[in-house]
């Protein structure tokens, strides 16, 4: 019997923590610091592949995936994207919107990479600098790239307009 009461104990304990941590990942205050966060690293992760944009390409060749003729197009539109999401991120414009898109390009990246890992190729991912003699990262990569998935879908479905600049003009315009 005591066995019985230790296990539901347990089960209890293991509850509360579940509904504590639902709760805090849940909350808006939570959403808007990640999606600073996130918006933050892409604005920061674009702004050297928009500087050289011919280093980026190499980086994106090596990657052995796509289509020689979409990598230029690549290195220079990728950097743009990440930019404006990013900037829309912290400014709290189309937020939902711009984790979305964030979300979705975590995932590319997150194959892109794991081809690369798979094959046994350890490149430079370009994720923050152009420098042909950039860190060689990896599984740690795959990891943190999982890390900002994760805290982008946090944003996309529980940021509930907090702190967002539609959020503010709405607030404004109900006061007049």
């Amino acid at each position: 019997m005591a066995k019985g009461r230790s296990s539901h104990r347990s089960w209890q304990l293991e509850m509360k923590i579940l509904k504590s941590l639902i709760a805090i990942l849940t909350d808006k205050r939570v959403a808007l610091i990640l999606r600073l966060i996130l918006g933050v690293t892409f604005v920061y992760a674009s702004l050297d592949k928009i500087a050289h944009p011919d280093q980026f390409a190499k980086i994106i060749y090596n990657y052995k995936i796509l289509p020689g003729f979409l990598i230029n197009i690549f290195a220079v539109t990728l950097p743009w994207v990440e930019l404006l999401a990013g900037l829309f991120l912290i400014l709290g414009i189309f937020t939902e919107s711009a984790s979305l898109l964030i979300s979705f390009l975590l995932v590319i990246f997150l194959i892109a990479i794991s081809i690369n890992v798979f094959r046994g190729v350890d490149l430079n991912c370009g994720c923050f600098s152009t420098d042909p003699a950039g860190k060689k990262e990896g599984i740690s990569l795959l990891f943190k790239d999982f890390l900002f998935l994760f805290m982008g879908l946090i944003v996309f479905f529980f940021n509930k307009g907090f702190g967002t600049i539609s959020s503010l003009y709405r607030r404004k315009s109900s006061e007049l």
